[in-house]
């Protein structure tokens, strides 16, 4: 928008007015190109000119009309004809609407060109009125304060499907290629983009899954949702509808809608069955357009006791004896979708008390915890881990949760804090427990460091439970039992999934954990003095009593928990040392 134009009128109305001088009005414009910043925050900032006697020379000089935003109450109809990041980013708030015209306070009513892309969003003719912009200010963000979402999930009717409103969308003509700003923000805003984009978060929460994902190809859309860690596609709109959908969740997600060339993140909330829902995007451009990737962060299926996880009860005494531990470091590993997270709050959960000062550092904080410190990483302005570590430790922490150790800088501070009297815990990404610790050796820590430091680290998976409505029992024959390294002289009776309705035909409902604990015993912490390949700390770990991720997985078959199939798909890569396993 060109914004250069207004401003140098407005400023050389201000010269002739004696309001500043020639050499003032270069530097305020100067400072508004620079920083593309509003000449009205200039003017303000700079004390020249107060608020009150700006819109009072604004009214007489071009004959505008001012609004006292504190005495007008605007109807959620209306405010739903300007979208919250377009208001937000432009500083515009409609007001009202009388037959075929939307009036809108405005920070700048003399910006013609931003007053026709209102024109073109709303489809209505606009009358500008001018607004105090500190009052402007506090309007918008009270009056679109999530708002928008949470009325739009409301609005839909449960009887709508994506069926029926698919049939609505493909009588619409236009090319998602061609698309203008103005078209984009129009389209997201059409009553079937939204409905179809709100459909697919319903869908996904009561899928109960973590991800749905918006991917666009050649001549289709797919959607797909990770419910339980595994992928099911869905019931897909048509191609003409993509650049609309993302548009949606961009404007949801408060993000620009006009960039489509670099990847854009944000964040949002839903009010579901009287319960907000966080949901994060992340976008990026693909060949076939832009990809959409919405976590849904549900706190009702987020569990928040280590009672509930899955753990067995010498896998909870274990953990829950170490977690009491007044300084030291826990580390839990796995890969990606394993659970690192939640079992890092569930422990934070059980330690949580008016007598511990506990601090987080997450990149990014996914679960907001009442009574909980957390910092959130902004590696762009230069808030990262080591940073945020160390401001954290001069606010005298007992208890502070690393979401990630990525680098020897983090990893070096973290154990340090925990020589110094605090507890620490954090998560690697690393396939087993005892590959961390030649982890942490590779990225240049100190062996008697981490045995000095470490008290426990634990490697998990997740496995799909078996659906208790449809699940059927056999008995496993010999050649299964061999494999399982399980003893031939005992009976045992599995079970296989079947489907249902409850389980949606799929034969599982939910999931539990798998883990493998290593607890830095004399004898361990030897052998990383000595600087030992993980295999033979391992040996050493399983001779006093570390149960592996497979031995713990049979566990959950035996119990009833899982199938044989899950098990082993979950546990391939723990396979290793099969001639050490104890049999059971």
């Amino acid at each position: 928008m060109k914004k250069n134009t207004t401003n140098e009128i407005l400023l050389e109305r201000l010269v002739k007015a004696q309001k500043l001088t020639a050499e003032t009005r270069a530097e305020v414009l100067a400072e508004c190109e620079r920083g593309q910043k509003n000449i009205f925050e200039v003017l303000s900032s700079r004390k020249i000119i107060t608020e009150d006697e700006l819109i009072s020379f604004l009214c007489a000089e071009f004959g505008l009309t001012p609004i006292k935003l504190d005495a007008v109450t605007i109807q959620e109809e209306t405010l739903r004809i300007i979208p919250a990041t377009f208001a937000m980013k432009y500083f515009v708030l409609p007001v009202s609407v009388f037959e075929n015209t939307l009036t809108v306070a405005m920070l700048n009513p003399l910006d013609i060109m931003l007053i026709d892309d209102i024109q073109a969003i709303a489809d209505l003719r606009v009358r500008p009125v001018i607004a105090e912009p500190t009052t402007l200010k506090k309007a918008i963000e009270r009056y679109y304060s999530s708002k928008e979402t949470k009325v739009a999930i409301e609005s839909i009717q449960p009887e709508e499907t994506i069926e029926e409103l698919i049939k609505i969308v493909q009588e619409t003509k236009g090319s998602e290629e061609t698309a203008e700003f103005t078209d984009l923000m129009k389209q997201a805003q059409e009553t079937p983009v939204i409905k179809v984009a709100n459909l697919l978060l319903i869908d996904g929460i009561k899928r109960k899954a973590s991800d749905v994902f918006v991917e666009p190809w050649e001549n289709m859309i797919r959607i797909r949702y990770r419910v339980d860690g595994l992928l099911e596609e869905g019931k897909a709109p048509p191609k003409l509808m993509s650049a609309a959908l993302v548009s949606r969740f961009k404007v949801m997600s408060q993000l620009n809608i006009a960039e489509r060339r670099i990847p854009q993140d944000g964040r949002f909330k839903i009010k579901v069955q009287d319960r907000e829902v966080d949901v994060r995007v992340s976008i990026i451009p693909t060949s076939f357009g832009e990809k959409v990737c919405l976590r849904i962060l549900d706190k009702k299926t987020q569990t928040q006791s280590l009672e509930h996880l899955g753990f067995s009860a010498e896998e909870l005494k274990q953990i829950k004896e170490v977690s009491l531990k007044p300084n030291g470091m826990i580390l839990v590993t796995g890969p990606t979708g394993s659970g690192k997270t939640t079992t890092l709050y569930s422990m934070l959960k059980y330690l949580d008390s008016p007598e511990k000062n506990i601090t987080t550092v997450e990149d990014p904080v996914e679960y907001q915890v009442e009574g909980i410190n957390q910092v959130n990483i902004r590696e762009k302005i230069g808030l990262t881990f080591p940073i945020s570590l160390r401001s954290i430790l001069r606010q005298d922490p007992d208890i502070v949760l690393i979401g990630e150790v990525r680098d020897f800088e983090t990893m070096d501070i973290a154990i340090k804090a925990a020589l110094t009297g605090h507890l620490v815990l954090s998560t690697l990404h690393t396939n087993d427990t005892c590959s961390s610790i030649v982890r942490m050796i590779n990225m240049g820590i100190e062996p008697y460091l981490i045995a000095s430091s470490i008290l426990m680290v634990t490697a998990q998976r997740l496995l799909r439970r078996l659906c208790p409505h449809c699940r059927i029992s056999y008995t496993p024959d010999e050649v299964l039992l061999q494999r399982l390294r399980l003893t031939l002289k005992s009976r045992y009776m599995f079970y296989r999934p079947t489907g249902c309705s409850r389980c949606r035909n799929i034969g599982y409902a939910g999931r539990t954990v798998v883990t493998e604990i290593l607890l830095l015993q004399a004898e361990l912490k030897e052998l990383i003095m000595k600087r030992v390949p993980g295999d033979e700390i391992k040996r050493q770990a399983r001779k006093c009593g570390m149960t592996t991720l497979r031995e713990s997985a049979t566990g959950k078959v035996i119990a009833g928990e899982t199938s044989v199939d899950e098990m082993l798909r979950v546990t391939t890569g723990d396979q290793d040392l099969e001639e050490d396993l104890v049999k059971r």
